[in-house]
């Protein structure tokens, strides 16, 4: 069994809910802009195990630690969600040393776990960092925000499923021009883009991310995973073979004991008890 891991610059944080752990991890670089280095790429890959394996952890929350109070005489650097990878670890590096990094990485962890999960955006989410934000299920991001794809002013193009996820949300045409432009956009441009669900000033991040992940771990936990599986297959699959694999989730259900509850709530008018089987 995996267990939590404990990186300085991963700073994880468990809040109780209805039925388990909300789990919060902060990348916490601010010297850096929570740049993603190799250190705090491990480690997200061990939480996403840890909280795979762990049946309390309901819900999963990432986000940027705020900026440290500046030296005097100095300007205090800016708000940041994950301003990208380190690039610095890029250098001299050919396709041989970072294959490896990339068929094993960081994003595909965040997408593949079952269980939800939320970005919460305050600041830059550039290249890396707005891959990130592109795993998690649920986009809340503050009127400061900005994102961009600008790995093309690097002689390179997004490598942890920007071009896809973000095509996806988005559109081919406005996709196109983020990535081949290398420009950002701000906020209120992501919300109307479909890019992020909810926009919020920045005293209320917090306030919104935890509404959505309460509400989320009320749930049955095994329905919400089955849930999220099934609206992935829309990405996977034509629409009628998609219908199929959501009537066959559908059906499998009714064998489940939170099914059985949830109904039985309902036609009593109680609150469901669930125990995730």
């Amino acid at each position: 069994m995996a267990e939590q891991p404990e990186v300085e610059e991963l700073a994880i944080e468990k809040y109780p809910s209805e039925n388990g752990n909300i789990i919060i991890a902060t990348v916490n670089r601010p010297e850096k802009l929570n740049a993603l280095n190799v250190n705090v790429k491990e480690a997200i890959k061990s939480l996403c195990s840890w909280a795979e394996d762990s049946k309390d952890i309901t819900v999963v929350i990432f986000r940027g630690a705020s900026p440290l109070p500046p030296p005097e005489g100095k300007r205090q650097k800016p708000h940041a969600f994950v301003a990208g990878a380190d690039v610095s670890e890029f250098v001299g590096k050919n396709s041989e040393i970072i294959r490896p990094e990339f068929e094993d990485n960081v994003w595909e962890a965040v997408w593949k776990l079952r269980k939800p999960t939320i970005a919460l955006i305050d600041g830059y989410a550039l290249g890396g960092g707005s891959e990130l934000a592109l795993s998690c299920d649920i986009r809340v991001a503050t009127s400061r925000s900005m994102f961009g794809t600008p790995e093309i002013n690097l002689g390179l193009i997004p490598g942890g499923g920007g071009t896809q996820r973000l095509t996806w949300l988005v559109g081919y045409g406005k996709a196109m021009e983020m990535v081949m432009g290398g420009e950002m956009i701000d906020g209120d441009e992501a919300h109307r883009i479909g890019l992020v669900n909810h926009i919020v000033e920045p005293d209320e991040l917090m306030e919104k991310g935890m509404e959505i992940a309460n509400n989320l771990s009320s749930k049955s936990p095994l329905t919400v995973q089955i849930a999220k599986q099934a609206v992935r297959a829309a990405l996977d699959n034509p629409i009628s073979d998609g219908i199929v694999l959501e009537h066959n989730m559908f059906v499998d259900l009714f064998d489940t004991k939170d099914k059985e509850i949830g109904v039985n709530a309902f036609m009593e008018r109680g609150k469901p008890e669930w125990t995730g089987e």
